[in-house]
């Protein structure tokens, strides 16, 4: 268990430079799936000073912060999250022309569906697929999100991050390492994951008639297709032959529960909480559905949700 006296030297500087300091704060209250236990101090940072801040003071007490963007793609464990859990919501964000291309320069905490619906305001094509996805822009790149054919790695220029020796730097797109439903960051461990503080996008000039049209296509697809309910999105990533969902419903767990948590009965590849459901039943059915699939297709199920806390 992580030292209380520590705990409480770090609370006592977050509040000293102007932080509110939460404790035991539930983390089922902060992710998307509304699952997850408590955290041992929860901050609020609105900007790249306090989290800066905030981290630098974690790390110098041998605590290691974890950062919190939009909720989105996270299982928390019913345990929650020991040490410190920083929620990013920075979310400044620019246009501007430079070199042919319009840049959208935004602050990590920036949430990705507003930054899309305000592209296409503007008239600019690039970020329309992402027009109702959860999550913020940071954690987007993290995941390398995408859907109907496009990924944020498509129009990301650089980002700027904060390394785990405290330094900022700035990476160009080759450097983020992107893969499908992944990157760099993704793929450090937690304790050395850099963090993400702002992002620069490349996006092109569209019809604005046309990319609203389009993206109301794609809202109609998503919400056609998959459910409403609570949940991570997509718990699996495709297999090099199949879509995980596809997979699954062939093993017949459409509607199969633990506790309140379910596989969706509109789409196999979204484990919903139908009310008070616990990481540890969501935990249940993704074994479940590893352990159906392999047996029946031989095809191991890698996943796209990540989880964190203590489990």
């Amino acid at each position: 268990m992580m030292n209380d006296e520590l705990l409480a030297l770090l609370k006592v500087q977050l509040k000293r430079d102007g932080l509110h300091v939460r404790q035991n704060e539930p983390m089922s209250e902060h992710t998307t799936y509304q699952i997850g236990g408590p955290a041992d101090l929860f901050v609020v940072a609105e900007s790249k000073d306090q989290l800066i801040f905030a981290v630098k003071q974690a790390r110098a007490l041998g605590i290691t912060p974890f950062v919190l963007g939009g909720g989105a793609n996270l299982l928390v464990a019913d345990a929650g999250i020991r040490g410190l859990v920083i929620h990013f919501r920075a979310s400044q964000h620019a246009f501007q022309e430079k070199g042919g291309e319009i840049l959208l320069w935004a602050e990590a905490g920036a949430l990705l569906k507003e930054l899309a619906r305000e592209s296409i305001a503007r008239g600019l094509e690039g970020i329309e697929w992402a027009v109702d996805l959860p999550g913020s822009i940071g954690g987007a790149v993290v995941s390398n999100a995408g859907a109907y054919g496009g990924y944020i790695c498509d129009c990301i220029r650089k980002a700027a991050v904060l390394e785990p020796d405290d330094t900022v730097h700035e990476l160009q797109t080759e450097e983020m390492a992107f893969c499908y439903r992944g990157s760099k960051f993704k793929q450090q461990p937690r304790y050395e994951r850099s963090i993400i503080l702002d992002v620069t996008l490349a996006l092109r000039s569209g019809n604005v008639a046309q990319l609203a049209k389009l993206s109301s296509q794609y809202t109609k697809r998503r919400w056609e297709r998959q459910p409403q309910d609570p949940s991570c999105g997509s718990v699996f990533k495709r297999t090099a032959r199949y879509p995980a969902g596809f997979l699954i419903e062939q093993c017949g767990l459409k509607a199969e529960r633990r506790g309140n948590a379910m596989i969706s009965p509109k789409h196999a590849n979204f484990i919903v909480n139908m009310g008070g459901a616990k990481a540890r039943d969501v935990q249940a059915l993704i074994e479940l559905a590893r352990e159906r699939v392999k047996a029946q297709f031989d095809e191991d199920l890698e996943l796209e949700v990540e989880l964190v806390g203590e489990w």
